[in-house]
């Protein structure tokens, strides 16, 4: 028999509030009284009247009506020194919309058992000073804004029963020592930002009954060792980042009634073995690389409702024995390679979607789309006469279209051009085709599994308040699906034509509630063809509310437009109510790229004649001005092209056409910064692909000889923590080099711009940033074929990704190093304040120039504070100086950014900090290697010694080291002549996170919004 632990606790605590309100005489200690004043003042409660008791049941202590899923509950138990003392066992906050943070103080209330702060708009971390909480039954803190990983202190708390952190920002791997939770029934961590493996420790956990991994990035297989969980009835990953394939040891799983695996990555995998699960009621395997035939014992697990093997590989016939299921009311078979027959049981289950099939459908009756209640769009593996699908059927076109318009969830619209957009507000099931009396039709598949049972599924959504923006009629309403929504457009006239896209996200609010924490994510199919992953509709727009339209081009071929939207499992799931996921979708716009034929019967002859004339003598006054124009150019970029070509590894070349409808032809409004050698722009690729786009001048000879070393240099280097360089545009007088795009701005704006557009880094996201930077320098130096010296390493040149993963970039003033030579005498060029004193005074250049620059960058991590500090501390007037006086005095923890508080781990924190000395040491060769500075960073060798020196000791031994090196044959000098460069001349940024136009390297840094 299995006991319902949430209702014991429940009633229990009901009986402490009964207990509490008969016993007047009763009143909490005033102690606790005190601490609640904190735990209100940390947590932003400011309605708490404290003139009445706590534990009275008065006032707004405990709410007799929850409003809109609000619950405002202090629960005390006052059975304590007969009857006279009471004691706070719970506090429950959910959807108050507290914005302040998680508090410490609970941990001086000390027979606490439930924290219930769900659906609020806190941040932070979570305090590891809490598992001194021995009582603790069950934390619940989901759809907040918390950051952070989670303290493996919480492994502590061995009475935790119930462990909710879902719909927050978390990250880093899980602790190993969450295995320790014997108790732990819920674990539910979707929708963060997790990583790594599954702790194998978690075996241990033998208890559990419910576990969520969804919308996270861990990697890895699916362990082998979830045959532990044994008391396991609900088991849902999708989007997990997991790998395939389902291990064979989840039949031991027989307790399981919801089992939802989905996008898997790895290879592909027989259908797994789940004989043993006869109490299962969902089953949902999407997108798991499953190949080979569904196993006839399926139709045996009789309590079966939902059954969902979409977008895989499967094969052969449908299982008859489906046919048993007497309870099922769901079954997606989707997108597989289904033969044979159409069962005729098939439309016994509410709702049945076999599209996109290869199925041997025969009979004219059958030869339709839709079938009730059955979706059999595309299920045939016959096409119709016009290279339509078969239950299209074969009449011809009455006449090619040439363009398409839907106003996607709404009624008929008409723009401010005086389009016209089509009626789509018809409601559509979960397994549904439809035709409309235009030229096209959709098709869509899923279930809003979760959902609270007053929820009726839907598929349109209307605004509720007025949108400013132009054609706003059109995003007022939008097309939704739980799962693949697909337009498809037939009729058209064969050629190329630009898809636009409309998107507004209107289910989320523009506010600091949790309604606003949604992540709505999807991807994006044109012809088939994924042209856009992990699509979110805000974030592209810049907020809710906002338009976007997303330009792609497709090739019609066959007379016919295929446009997928598809959820992957991506995104929160329940914010701001259950079932808000998948895609979602305003309008849609199609229109050729070419001319399309005159009609029949048209007077276009004599149009032609009329076009032709004029056309060609337009293009003759081109030709002449044009190429004038040219014969300038070529003088100009010859020399760049001729260089270029010269380039052992070519970069992709992009037209100046391609590049200016990528920035809507440089407008003001797409420029993210500003560098030394021209502005950078945010662009869109046709194909969908977000880029940065840099402008250099062609009139610079510095800028020329930095644009083709940045190029050539760059080309040759792919590593995840260096920024990829997609290629360049050498046209007209314009030279442009196009990079990925990087969401979070860089390192030097997220640590040292205004209050209000610092990212908040968590001690865990800068070791990641600090290690990251390390093992892009680790390649650049050791383990690339062309050995590298960047030359420019500071803040400013560390770009940060959607997930706060480092990049370095900039590239115009690296160095290739030869192993022949021992060093390189150059010129100097680089930043003041991160350039190695042997290299600022002298030019000898080695690798160990970019390990002082990393300690330099190290340090600003570790302390929040720029290099050249714009206040000195102790006649201190930059980090190194600084944390040299600290560390002679004992102080050394008084670097560490004070904005952390004591959310750091003093242990990692020490060996930052020691690296970054060992790094920025005066003598080059006490600094380690970059390839050491990642493994002591990562704690696989220990942090070497310091050792100090003095600057004049460095000196003498770096004259007897040139010396040395003259005297001696085998050493080789690399000399090169090249001009002195401007100092802070890089300080461009490749994203729009925030704008600002700054000098970041100059000791008085300002910033201004542009």
């Amino acid at each position: 028999m299995s006991i319902n632990f949430p209702l014991i606790l429940h009633i229990l605590l009901l009986a402490f509030s009964l207990i509490s309100s008969f016993t007047s005489a009763a009143t909490l200690l005033q102690e606790e009284v005190q601490v609640m004043k904190e735990i209100a003042k940390t947590l932003g409660k400011k309605d708490w009247d404290f003139s009445k008791d706590p534990c009275s049941g008065e006032s707004n202590w405990t709410s007799s009506v929850q409003v809109g899923g609000s619950e405002n509950a202090v629960t005390c138990n006052c059975s304590f020194a007969n009857a006279t003392i009471c004691h706070i066992v719970s506090i429950v906050l959910k959807s108050q919309n507290l914005s302040g943070t998680l508090p410490r103080e609970f941990v001086k209330l000390p027979y606490l058992q439930q924290i219930d702060l769900a659906n609020n708009y806190l941040n932070g971390t979570i305090p590891p000073q809490w598992d001194s909480m021995i009582n603790l039954v069950n934390i619940s803190l989901l759809g907040n804004r918390l950051t952070g990983p989670i303290p493996k202190e919480l492994g502590k708390i061995t009475t935790l029963r119930k462990l909710i952190l879902k719909f927050n920002q978390l990250s880093g791997n899980l602790p190993p020592e969450l295995g320790n939770l014997h108790q732990l029934e819920r674990l539910l961590l979707s929708s963060n930002y997790f990583t790594g493996n599954l702790p194998a420790t978690y075996a241990k956990l033998t208890k559990l009954k419910h576990i969520r991994l969804c919308d996270n990035q861990f990697s890895g297989p699916i362990p082998d060792f979830i045959q532990s969980w044994t008391s396991l009835e609900r088991l849902v990953m999708q989007g997990s980042g997991l790998s395939g394939p389902i291990p064979s040891e989840i039949s031991y799983l027989k307790s399981l009634t919801d089992l939802r695996i989905s996008d898997l990555n790895g290879s592909e995998s027989t259908f797994p073995q789940l004989l043993n699960l006869t109490n299962l009621q969902t089953l949902v395997l999407r997108s798991c690389n499953l190949i080979g035939r569904v196993p006839e014992y399926l139709g045996t697990i009789t309590n079966l409702k939902s059954l969902d093997l979409s977008f895989n590989k499967l094969s052969g016939q449908i299982p008859n024995t489906l046919g048993g299921l007497k309870n099922t009311n769901l079954l997606y078979l989707t997108e597989n390679l289904f033969t044979g027959p159409l069962p005729n049981w098939i439309a016994r289950p509410d709702y049945t979607d076999l599209s996109y099939n290869n199925l041997s459908i025969e009979n004219p009756e059958q030869l339709t789309c839709q079938q009730g209640t059955v979706n059999l769009f595309a299920s045939s593996s016959k096409r119709s006469n016009i290279g339509t699908v078969s239950c299209l059927g074969n009449n011809s076109c009455p006449k090619n279209q040439y363009s398409l318009r839907i106003n996607c969830g709404g009624k008929l619209a008409t723009s401010n051009e005086s389009l016209t957009y089509d009626d789509d507000s018809n409601e559509v099931g979960p397994a549904s085709f439809r035709q409309t009396a235009s030229n096209w039709a959709l098709s869509n598949t899923g279930h809003f599994f979760d959902k609270n049972n007053s929820l009726v599924d839907y598929s349109t959504w209307s605004n509720k308040t007025n949108l400013a923006m132009e054609n706003s009629e059109l995003y007022m309403d939008a097309r939704v699906s739980p799962l693949s929504l697909t337009y498809y457009g037939f009729c058209l006239g064969n050629g190329n034509y630009t898809v636009n896209l409309h998107f507004a996200e209107i289910m989320f609010t523009d506010d600091q509630t949790y309604n606003s924490l949604g992540r709505r994510i999807f991807d994006i199919y044109i012809q088939n063809k994924l042209v856009l992953k992990d699509f979110n509709i805000a974030k592209e727009a810049g907020g809710v509310g906002k338009a976007i339209i997303k330009k792609f081009t497709a090739i019609v071929t066959t007379n016919t437009l295929v446009i997928r939207l598809h959820w992957a499992g991506k995104g929160t799931t329940g914010i701001p109510f259950d079932s808000v996921y998948g895609p979602l979708i305003s309008a849609i716009s199609v229109d050729p790229d070419f001319t399309p034929p005159a009609e029949k019967g048209s007077s276009s002859i004599h149009v032609r004649v009329i076009v032709a004339v004029v056309v060609a003598g337009i293009l003759v006054i081109f030709m002449v001005f044009g190429f004038a124009w040219w014969r300038r150019c070529r003088r100009q970029i010859d020399p760049l092209q001729r260089e270029l070509k010269g380039l052992e590894f070519q970069p992709g070349l992009f037209t100046l056409r391609q590049i200016k409808a990528a920035t809507n032809n440089f407008d003001i409004e797409f420029k993210i910064g500003e560098g030394g050698f021209g502005p950078v722009y945010k662009g869109v690729l046709s194909d969908g692909t977000i880029v940065a786009v840099k402008q250099l001048s062609s009139k610079s000879k510095q800028g020329n000889r930095e644009f083709i070393n940045e190029i050539g240099l760059i080309s040759a280097l792919q590593h995840p923590c260096l920024v990829k360089l997609y290629g360049c545009c050498m046209e007209g007088d314009q030279l442009l080099l196009i990079y990925e795009y990087m969401e979070n701005n860089s390192l030097a704006c997220a640590l040292f711009a205004k209050e209000k557009d610092q990212l908040k880094l968590a001690w865990s996201t800068r070791k990641k940033i600090c290690i990251g930077i390390a093992r892009g320098l680790a390649y650049l130096h050791e383990e690339s074929r062309l050995k590298i010296v960047h030359r420019d390493i500071k803040a400013t040149n560390v770009l940060l990704d959607k997930d706060l993963n480092p990049k370095i970039s900039d590239f115009g003033l690296a160095k290739l190093k030869d192993d022949e030579y021992t060093h390189i005498n150059t010129r100097i060029a680089g930043t003041y304040g991160y350039m190695a004193p042997e290299y600022a005074m002298h030019g000898y250049l080695t690798d160990k120039a970019d390990v002082y620059s990393f300690g330099v960058v190290t340090l600003e991590i570790v302390s929040g504070k720029h290099n050249t500090m714009n206040q000195p501390k102790d006649e201190c007037f930059s980090l190194v100086d600084w944390v040299r006086r600290l560390k002679e005095e004992g102080n050394i923890m008084d670097l560490v950014d004070e904005r952390l508080g004591e959310d750091f781990k003093k242990e990692e924190a020490m060996i930052m900090i020691n690296v970054a000395l060992l790094c920025t040491n005066v003598s080059p060769m006490h600094r380690p290697t970059m390839s050491s500075v990642v493994s002591m960073l990562e704690g696989k060798s220990v942090v070497q010694e310091v050792v100090f020196d003095t600057s004049q000791v460095f000196e003498g031994k770096k004259q007897k080291m040139i010396q040395q090196n003259e005297k001696n044959d085998t050493s080789k000098i690399e000399t090169t002549e090249e001009e002195s460069i401007l100092i802070d001349s890089t300080a461009e940024y490749m994203s729009d996170a925030n704008l600002h136009s700054t000098n970041m390297d100059s000791p008085y840094t300002s910033f201004n919004t542009l």
